[in-house]
């Protein structure tokens, strides 16, 4: 998988923006990614040093549409930490 497949986008909450004061930043990441995958990735695209990922995975939800029914897709999010000598990641552009 290339580096781009894995890394799908950034989750911008009120919560990852008080991570980002500590160097943690939470992004959406490939279902069948792991880990290893998630942090060669991240050091790839933003050319960081990653210290540690923690990886959460999320159910698809059940939701009704008129007579339809079915869940949302699963989705799996890392929040990866930076060492302490790596520069920040730039995810807004002034």
């Amino acid at each position: 998988m290339d580096a781009r497949d894995i890394i799908k986008r950034p989750v911008i909450t009120e919560r990852s923006s008080d991570l980002m004061n500590e160097k943690k930043y939470t992004f959406e990441v490939d279902v069948r990614a792991n880990k290893t995958q998630v942090k060669d990735a991240v050091q790839e695209i933003f050319d960081v040093q990653v210290e540690k990922v923690n990886i959460m995975n999320y159910k698809g939800k059940f939701r009704r549409m008129n007579n339809r029914t079915g869940y949302t897709n699963k989705r799996r999010k890392a929040i990866i930490k930076l060492t302490a000598d790596s520069k920040e990641i730039e995810l807004f552009e002034a």
